[in-house]
């Protein structure tokens, strides 16, 4: 049993028994429908059956799914940054994460139309409780994140994740993407966890961390939605913050957040790949000989290219002109704009709550803060 058995996506050799053992699965006659939806389901069950790849079934079908999923809930991707990079490099992508399956899934699309190494991908495994969702998580190429853990076992599991992370950079030649932090941003305050980084380098085999991260040459991924599909849902963990009060998740509330996500209107959306950072490592190492400070710098980084890059959209001026009650981005967004968003949170929140309504808005408004932070925002 490989060391790794417990996390891993299926080898290529385990996908065909994992689709042909799917195929009457009721999710996947849903999800081969909707992708397909003029297409007699033996059709798709004999091609799956013929399908003994993970790179297949990603190109074949979950590439399709993807482009209906922006088909029928989004004005459409634009992308940016890509042209930096080298077809047959790997890298690790660490990104800033709102959406639990569509950040990496849009990615990864970007990747394959510029030819590029798609992504290994983080999620946690309180995400694929159900077997099938599992199943097919382990068929596009995600590795297990474990979740509660006790302190000794969550250090065994995050060593073991930082040494699978490696190998699949440095052995397979397999690009890998991890989120900035712990679960989605609820708050629109995208910030680059330490701990992220700290597990990150547990694999390190350098006197100093920061010639290890080089080698694993980090691209930071700016991905924005015009709206956030599943921006309600996230609004009962930030009133619980907003109460010091410990937040408990409903029973299927993920799996009802993961398909918020994909089929929940998104309007405009795109993403951006930072340069990748190498000699930002060079200055780090030689200006701190201390290796949590060195991190804390690097997690800076990160975050400027992070926020830099972030592509602003009109709900997000509109947003911070309503929170803030001024008309200071006023010439950025429409009066049609501004009320199609007034009428969306309006609907989808509740209004008198003044921790909820802020809450609402803050979530689109603080990428405006951050942003002009560096700069006038634009």
């Amino acid at each position: 049993m490989s060391k790794f058995d417990s996390i891993r996506p299926y080898y290529d050799s385990e996908v065909n028994e994992a689709l042909c053992a799917s195929l009457n699965h009721p999710m996947l006659k849903a999800m081969m429908n909707f992708t397909f939806p003029d297409v007699a389901d033996e059709v798709w069950k004999e091609q799956l059956k013929k399908t003994h790849s993970i790179r297949d079934f990603q190109i074949n079908f979950v590439y399709q799914s993807v482009q209906k999923v922006l088909e029928k809930s989004s004005d459409g991707l634009t992308t940016s940054g890509f042209e930096k990079l080298e077809r047959n490099t790997p890298y690790l992508f660490i990104s800033n994460h709102r959406d639990i399956i569509l950040d990496t899934s849009l990615l990864n699309v970007s990747l394959f139309d510029h030819g590029l190494v798609m992504t290994a991908s983080a999620i946690g495994d309180n995400l694929v409780k159900k077997d099938f969702v599992l199943k097919l998580s382990k068929l596009n190429r995600n590795f297990l994140v474990q979740r509660n853990l006790s302190p000794r076992e969550l250090l065994q599991s995050s060593k073991l994740m930082s040494e699978y992370m490696y190998h699949l950079l440095n052995k397979e030649n397999r690009s890998v993407w991890i989120a900035q932090r712990e679960g989605r941003t609820k708050d629109g305050n995208d910030a680059t966890h330490q701990g992220v980084l700290k597990m990150v380098a547990m694999a390190s085999d350098e006197n100093n961390v920061m010639d290890f991260f080089k080698k694993l040459k980090i691209v930071p991924v700016s991905i924005s939605y015009e709206y956030d599909p599943t921006d309600a849902l996230k609004m009962p963990q930030l009133l619980a913050q907003a109460k010091d009060e410990v937040y408990i998740k409903e029973k299927n509330e993920d799996f009802i957040t993961l398909l918020s996500g994909i089929i929940g209107q998104k309007k405009r959306i795109h993403i951006h790949v930072g340069d990748i950072i190498q000699h930002e490592l060079d200055m780090i190492k030689s200006d701190f000989d201390n290796s949590n400070k060195q991190i804390q710098a690097l997690a800076n980084v990160i975050d400027d290219s992070i926020l830099q890059n972030y592509k602003l959209w009109p709900t997000n001026y509109i947003a911070y002109d309503i929170l803030h009650q001024t008309e200071q981005f006023v010439t950025y967004y429409t009066k049609e704009e501004k009320q199609l968003f007034q009428r969306r949170f309006e609907m989808r929140i509740d209004t008198d709550n003044p921790t909820v309504r802020d809450g609402f808005l803050a979530m689109y408004a603080n990428p405006v803060v951050n942003k002009m932070k560096y700069h006038n925002a634009k």
